[in-house]
Parts: structure tokens; sequence; C-alpha cells
């Protein structure tokens, strides 16, 4: 019978989650900036960290517990496949390819990609990002991610400590408690219990800031009626979450040149460029409902507001709103999970709450990625073409790679670009340099340059 897991019936079930001696863990360093209006940006330091199920897990003597799925002659059941595996540290350059370098973040497929987490300066807590009436801001170079890969970057309202407690002594270090609005089931570890049998699906509130490669990027909400990781099994976990969530895709939307691997594109995915997302309240506050998820972008020193929808029916609008969401609906067929699942107000009440920076890169050579990047239902209706890619363009390349760096979030406006009179360069300055149109950096002595 399908049921929800409480809480005390996952504690009863295993211990799990032993941390391994064989590979040293070693988080590779990262910096990230918090920014407001009036003082600037703050350089903070962090580490990232390698997710859980991407770990060897093994016994003492270095047998491996799920080679294919678990092994059930050493995992006969929860309890006894937590008392026995442990989780090891990672070779995060050489077995992953992950590389950090100073504020960047490089991740290179191999082969099989890799998932990370932001680790606050202690390393044993994930950075936990409060986002209501603030921007998040990143660089990103994507010129090396091809068709049918993806370059993540993304929210889930996961616990920021990772679910350390008795049956948890990884927790976020290791980089457990992963949840999604998949709510997927191949989690090795759900809650601290060994999902030995793949049963239990983990599913949390998801913000998509980017999910892109070079000629594809879309930026989507994913609201549940759930708080933090939700533990589910069998048909429970089938309406908790909207998997399909409200996108925006410039492709999509009918503007074909924005965004795209070339020179004359408003973007153009050659070059490294910035991305910024803002999440308005309808008061101005933190505490406030949110009503609209911005972007914008930079690059050449350009500020580049978001493409405006062009598809015939659709208001002709650049932002993620509750009447945009609904238009898409009720025009293009979209599914109604986004709006019964809570809409945009749903989603700022998780963002409210915190959430956790996930980076990945992966790849969907079999079913092409065409929600992202390729044709996605019949060719002869409106917003079936998601990009320009086709099965002629997907192959294998263990080469793939993406870069992040410069991670910045804070008030409106303040992580990508200063106003009139606001300081824009100087010697121990680490806010942006970039002021707001019509106004210029102007120096002024070695320590101070202003928009004017």
């Amino acid at each position: 019978m399908a049921f929800i897991l409480t809480s005390s019936l996952l504690a009863s079930l295993a211990a799990a989650q032993q941390i391994g001696t064989f590979t040293p863990e070693v988080h590779p360093p990262i910096t990230y900036q918090t920014c407001t209006s009036f003082a600037g940006c703050t350089t903070q330091k962090g580490s990232v960290t390698l997710d859980a199920n991407y770990r060897w897990l093994h016994t003492a003597d270095g047998t491996t517990c799920n080679p294919s799925g678990f092994n059930r002659t050493i995992c006969p059941d929860a309890q006894t496949c937590g008392e026995t595996c442990a989780l090891d540290g990672a070779d995060y350059a050489g077995t992953y390819g992950v590389t950090t370098n100073g504020s960047a973040l490089n991740l290179v497929f191999g082969s099989g990609g890799a998932r990370v987490y932001l680790l606050d300066s202690t390393g044993k807590n994930y950075v936990n990002f409060k986002v209501m009436n603030q921007e998040f801001t990143f660089d990103v170079d994507v010129s090396n991610v091809p068709c049918a890969y993806n370059g993540a970057f993304y929210f889930s309202e996961m616990p920021p400590d990772g679910g350390i407690s008795e049956t948890n002594k990884a927790g976020a270090a290791y980089g457990t408690a992963y949840c999604d609005s998949q709510c997927p089931t191949g989690i090795n570890f759900v809650n601290g219990t060994t999902n030995v049998d793949g049963s239990l699906g983990s599913c949390c509130n998801e913000m998509d800031l980017w999910e892109a490669n070079s000629v594809s990027t879309q930026l989507t909400p994913h609201p549940c009626n759930v708080t933090g990781e939700f533990v589910c099994t069998g048909s429970g976990c089938t309406n908790l979450c909207d998997p399909s969530g409200c996108e925006f895709n410039p492709f999509r939307m009918g503007n074909e040149s924005f965004y795209a691997p070339s020179s004359s594109a408003t973007v153009d995915t050659t070059k490294v460029f910035t991305a910024v997302t803002q999440f308005i309240t309808d008061n101005n506050r933190a505490d406030g409902t949110l009503t609209s998820i911005r972007r914008f972008y930079v690059q050449s020193g350009k500020v580049i507001p978001n493409s405006v929808v062009e598809l015939a029916g659709l208001p002709k609008v650049n932002d993620i709103t509750a009447d945009y969401c609904t238009d898409k609906m009720n025009v293009l067929g979209d599914s109604t999970a986004f709006n019964q699942h809570g809409g945009l107000a749903q989603m700022g009440k998780s963002l409210a709450r915190g959430a956790v920076l996930v980076v990945s890169l992966w790849d969907d050579l079999g079913g092409g990625m065409t929600w992202l990047d390729g044709l996605a239902g019949d060719a002869s209706q409106p917003g079936t073409l998601r990009g320009p890619c086709t099965s002629a363009d997907i192959a294998s390349d263990p080469t793939t790679s993406v870069t992040f760096s410069n991670i910045r979030v804070g008030d409106i406006n303040s992580t990508f670009s200063q106003p009139h009179f606001g300081q824009c360069g100087g010697q121990f300055y680490e806010g942006p340099s970039l002021c707001a149109e019509p106004f210029s950096c102007v120096y002024s002595n070695p320590f101070y340059s202003q928009c004017l």
C-alpha cells in the first residue's frame, strides 16, 4: 500500500550513511559574495561537496555496496546496510572532473558528470540562501556544452545540515539529503534511511535558476505542496510537486536568435556572460508574496533584459508571473500542475524558508533533452520547439564542460550594477563595476570610482 513515511518511522528504520576513510574528504574551496545597496559586496569563504549518490559506498574491507543497485547480500535490509556501508571521500578532480579556482567552479563531464552543493565556511552545512526580494547573480561559460547536455544551477529546499542525525553521520559534508520536484526514487539514502529497494522518493520545492547548454536555456520554478525534504513511497509520490514547472525559454517563446553561439545573437554563448535572477515581492520586502521572477543578462559591459514573448496568443512579457504561467497553460496546453501546487506564491514560501544551491552537469543522449533544446511534441503546434537540436546534433562528448563563477546574492540591483553616485571601483572594492544606464564609472582616486 502506498503511504507517506513519517519522521518517527524513518528514524526507527536504520542507522545509515556512515563515513568511510579510504579517501580523505577535502572540499574544493570557493568564494561567493553577499551584497547590499549601500555597503557593496563582501566576499564569503565556502567550498563545494559531492552528492552522496556519486560517492563510493563500501564495507570496511572495501567491497562496494551498490555496484549496480544495492548488493542484497551486503544490504538485505535498510538497517543492516546502514550499519555495514560507509560513504567515502572523493577525488574531485581526478574522478569527477570538479575543480575550483577562487570564485570559479568548473565541471567536466568525463565518464558521467557530477552534482555538487555549496557549503558554508564551516564545511559542515550547506549555505541556506533566502532570496525573496533579492537577486542571485553568477557568471557562466557554456561555450563547451553541446546539445543534449545540461549545465544546471538551481535551488532545492534541502535541509542545510544534510539531515545529519544519529541515523545520518555523514550529513552535508558528504552531500546527503538531495531532493527535488521530480521526487526521485534513485537516491541511495533518504533522510538517513538506506533506500535499498529504491521505493523511497525524496521531494522538495525546486527553483531552477539555470538549465542550459550553448544553444538553449530556461528559468523554471517548481512548487510542491510539502515543506523541506519530504519522503514518500509508491503512488504517494505522484502528486506532491510540479515536475514540469512554469519555464521561460527564449527559444520556445519565439525569439530564436536571442541566445545562441553566435556574435549576432543578443546573448553570445561563445563568450562568458552574467545571469541575474530577481525575486520580486508584492510589498518589496522579504516577507511579501512572490509576484515576479525576472531575468537579466550582462555581457561586454551591457545590461540585456530577458527576451520578450513573441508567440501568438501570449502577452509580450519577459518575466514569470502568475498570469504568464496561466496564459501558457491556456494557449500552449502546458500542464496545470504549477497552479495546482500553489504557483508562484508557494514557490515564494519555499524560498523564504531558504534553499541549497545545487550545481550539476549531466546528459540525456537517449532522450535528447528535447524538453530543453529540441522538438518536444507536434511540430505543427506552437511552443513545441524548445531549441534547434536534432538527433543529428547529439553525440557523446566526455570533454563537455561548464564553468560557473562570481556567485553573488543581495539587494535588488546590487550584484551587477551600481546606481547614480554608487561606488564602482577602487582599491579593495569588491562590488559591481558596471553602472546603471546612462551613467559611467568615473575615476576619482586610487581608492574610489563613482557612477556619474
